[in-house]
């Protein structure tokens, strides 16, 4: 098999710096910060986001230095002490979570009641479909790197509960309205 010749200019394009990273374009909505805090960590930073073919169906958009990872995307998830995105779920992809800065809590299952303490460079990975969500509990802004893997396909399946439709709700019901747009499915007692 030859080798693909990559030139200085090709590898620039494979480079992510964390001081040029840009938070992704869902967290650009205007949302009030509160509101943001339900289901996102303060800042999501995508680093490696899906080939650029598929990834405007993707929740992580576009601003991703690096485009195309043999259907994985890698994200920096920003959090100040206590905060954290809410209990949720993906359907079909792994999520997996090394602690960079500070000390995270991560609570799984259905009513996110089992939970464990992380410390830098520590990992957790979770199935698909296991309920999580996690915490900074330093004192100081936490940095965690995310990792999700699964078929390009895949990477638009995240599940919130009701309870977290509410707490949504209690700010607007236009904030749901408009993290239903941006592809989250919330679950229902209909459902």
């Amino acid at each position: 098999m030859k080798e693909l010749v990559f030139d200085q200019s090709d590898m620039q394009r494979r480079i992510a710096r964390f001081e040029q990273l840009d938070v992704m374009e869902s967290q650009k909505t205007g949302m009030p910060l509160e509101v943001q805090d339900i289901i996102f960590s303060r800042r999501l930073m995508p680093v490696i986001t899906l080939n650029q073919t598929t990834q405007a169906e993707s929740p992580f958009g576009k601003l991703a230095p690096i485009h195309g990872a043999g259907g994985m995307a890698m994200l920096y998830a920003e959090c100040p002490p206590d905060t954290g995105p809410s209990l949720h779920r993906h359907l079909r992809t792994h999520e997996t979570f090394t602690v960079i800065r500070g000390r995270f809590e991560f609570f799984w299952g259905e009513e996110g009641s089992e939970s464990m303490v992380l410390d830098p460079l520590d990992v957790i990975s979770i199935p698909p479909g296991i309920s999580r969500e996690f915490r900074n509990v330093s004192e100081s802004d936490g940095l965690v790197q995310v990792i999700i893997t699964g078929d390009d396909q895949d990477m638009n399946d995240i599940e919130f509960p009701e309870a977290t439709a509410h707490k949504i709700e209690e700010y607007g019901p236009e904030y749901l309205e408009q993290f239903k747009k941006l592809g989250m499915i919330f679950v229902t007692s209909d459902d």
